[in-house]
């Protein structure tokens, strides 16, 4: 049976082009850096990190927008299934042709839950 053992939210920003996949790759990132988890091996037994499961909740402006295979590839371990629902926010930013395509910023969320097997 499948429990959750961790949540942890981040936040991806693509400051020159308004790419979400981009963004959403950053707030993966994100999330996956504000947690070490130590508990699978020291107090659960874990072997494999790639045994977790993990449950990617993405917030952005144009869900449609979002390549749900290279998104996912942004979670190191485990197994992945990604749920992408409107959120998100754009936001007028400068203009700089040698960093992007445009003066869009976007900011994506994203949830990630870590589900482990436990044996009762």
């Amino acid at each position: 049976m499948l429990k959750r053992y961790i949540v942890e939210i981040g936040t991806g920003i693509d400051f020159h082009g308004g790419d979400e996949n981009n963004a959403a790759k950053k707030a993966i990132k994100d999330a996956v850096s504000h947690s070490c988890l130590a508990g699978l091996i020291d107090i659960i037994g874990m072997s494999d990190p790639n045994e977790m499961h993990v449950k990617i909740k993405l917030a952005c402006p144009h869900p449609e927008k979002i390549n749900r295979a290279e998104v996912r590839e942004a979670v190191p371990f485990g197994s992945t299934e990604l749920e992408v629902v409107p959120g998100g926010l754009y936001v007028q930013g400068l203009n700089l042709p040698e960093l992007g395509a445009g003066d869009t910023i976007v900011v994506v969320v994203a949830a990630l839950t870590v589900y482990v097997e436990v044996v009762e």
